[in-house]
């Protein structure tokens, strides 16, 4: 592994060590800033120690684990690199959810603390009060609240190998019954960090703007540490605005922008809505993620921005990234581009677990560096997603081009037989997005009698007119009959996670609630 700062002797063993050497060789650096705290790197550096030795006398020891409930701030930052320090594990949760969802994963994970970062959330607040926490203050980063010790907990066994010592557990989205807590290792993360930082030709000077959550992978991994393994600087949001993004953009320097599709789609609505052409006189290196790009997006993004827009695909059991187009070649299509290099990429038939042929499509395995450790205390599940050659089943359907581009098709849980026809709801969406009156839209299936239904979720842009039978008189003329939505409903805003992933799950259960 290569070093990734100035001043380390050795290769890294724990992410806090990408921090260090950046602090020492650019002190004065800026690092972390939100809208109460800019941090340099030696502010950072000292912040963290200092929070390490605080969650010490908290009597949070190696091995435990540590939940941090709240939403972007620098705050979130430096707990997990405090934690680092400690060989304490962090978990990061969005204080979005529910009392119910941050319940579970205190009880799951066996939390030996719950910090709270109430100054930039009043949703943290309200779990905070409901835990019984009181507030402390922290070096350089203000007042948190600190829930009860939990003193039956034990630590889980340290290990000084990267390879095995877990930094971050991160619990999956969209999970029903028991939760899926991914263990990911201070290798995982910082291999993940390098190729953030590489991938996007990161340095010192760059400013990253961070709007998408640290309790989500792609914000906690190539978000935030891939900005500390290039002496970068991070501007963190906590919620996204497109009328914020813009102005960053227009104003404040950023170079660098990494979104999910539907904040994208919100910032073009914006302009158009306001009348004005969007501003981003720095931006360098713009790219989706989380959700399937399409052509219209893609084309309506560069024409705004004037640079390519970039896309790539992971997931959380892989750290997150698992192939990405690359910077010095940008691609006319929608590709999610090449696997990582060190990361292998399988595109395989589900049954048999022989290798499709390019332009098939199967489903999708991949093994590397990036590869989680497995999901926490589910040994089962575990050997059920990674094989005995250390293959991870995605659950992905993919197909690759000629020239070893990848393609994801859809999720293999979300492929919708119909009539004995395969529809896969990406080609859809693509169709459907392409219209010049839809920000963005999903597609579900729903099972009837003997058969499966397509149903489309549909959001428009601000005062659009468009009715059912329009929009599928356009869809006819652009698919076959089968793949024609058998509903069309259109909602003032698609139901989305904190990250701006639209959630399918909410749209199933109203697909099979009729309308009256």
């Amino acid at each position: 592994m290569k070093n990734f700062s100035p001043g380390t002797a050795e290769a890294p063993t724990r992410i806090h060590h990408l921090l260090d050497g950046w602090a020492h060789g650019q002190p004065h650096a800026p690092a972390l800033k939100d809208a109460d705290v800019a941090l340099s790197y030696l502010d950072l550096k000292e912040a963290s120690e200092s929070a390490a030795r605080q969650l010490s006398e908290l009597q949070v020891r190696a091995g435990d684990r540590v939940l941090v409930v709240g939403e972007n701030c620098a705050a979130i930052g430096v707990l997990v690199l405090a934690l680092s320090r400690l060989d304490a594990w962090s978990i990061v949760a969005n204080a979005r959810l529910s009392a119910r969802e941050i319940d579970t994963f205190i009880e799951h994970a066996g939390a030996r603390r719950v910090i709270y970062t109430c100054h930039v959330s009043a949703d943290a607040q309200k779990h905070a009060q409901r835990h019984g926490a009181v507030a402390q203050a922290w070096d350089r980063i203000g007042t948190l609240w600190v829930g009860p010790l939990a003193g039956e907990v034990q630590p889980e066994p340290c290990a000084q190998a990267a390879q095995e010592q877990v930094a971050a557990l991160i619990y999956t989205s969209g999970t029903s019954g028991a939760p899926k807590g991914v263990m990911l290792t201070h290798a995982n993360l910082m291999f993940a960090a390098a190729s953030a930082r590489d991938i996007r030709g990161l340095g010192p000077g760059d400013l990253i703007y961070g709007v998408l959550p640290m309790a989500h992978v792609v914000g906690l991994s190539t978000q935030f540490l891939g900005c500390i393994a290039s002496g970068a600087a991070l501007l963190l949001e906590p919620r996204f605005s497109p009328a914020a993004l813009a102005q960053a953009l227009a104003q404040q320097g950023v170079t660098a922008f990494t979104g999910v599709p539907a904040m994208f789609a919100k910032l073009l609505d914006w302009a158009r809505e306001k009348g004005q052409a969007l501003q981003a006189p720095a931006l360098r290196f713009a790219c989706v993620v989380g959700s399937p790009l399409t052509p219209s997006l893609k084309a309506g993004v560069e024409a705004a921005l004037g640079l390519p827009l970039h896309n790539g695909y992971g997931l959380t059991e892989t750290a997150p990234t698992v192939a990405q187009t690359r910077i010095g070649a940008p691609r006319q299509d929608c590709t999610v581009g090449f696997a990582l290099p060190g990361v292998q990429a399988r595109v395989v038939d589900a049954a048999s677990g022989a290798e499709r042929a390019s332009g098939e499509i199967g489903e999708l395995r991949v093994r590397g560096p990036n590869l989680m450790k497995g999901y926490y205390r589910n040994e089962t599940l575990t050997r059920e997603a990674i094989d005995d050659e250390g293959w991870f089943n995605t659950g992905d359907m993919a197909r690759r081009d000629a020239d070893g581009a990848l393609h994801i098709v859809g999720r293999s849980k979300e492929l919708i037989i119909r009539s004995g026809f395969n529809v896969y709801p990406v080609e859809v969406e693509q169709v459907l997005n392409a219209h010049p009156a839809v920000v963005h839209s999903a597609v579900v299936g729903r099972t009837v009698e003997h058969n499966e239904e397509v149903v489309a979720f549909v959001e428009l842009v601000s005062d659009a007119q468009l009715g059912e039978e329009a929009m599928r008189q356009y869809l006819r003329e652009r698919l076959s009959p089968y793949k024609v939505p058998s509903e069309i409903r259109f909602l003032a805003q698609l139901p989305a996670a904190p990250t701006g992933k639209i959630l399918k799950s909410e749209l199933k259960t109203l697909a099979l609630q009729r309308p009256k």
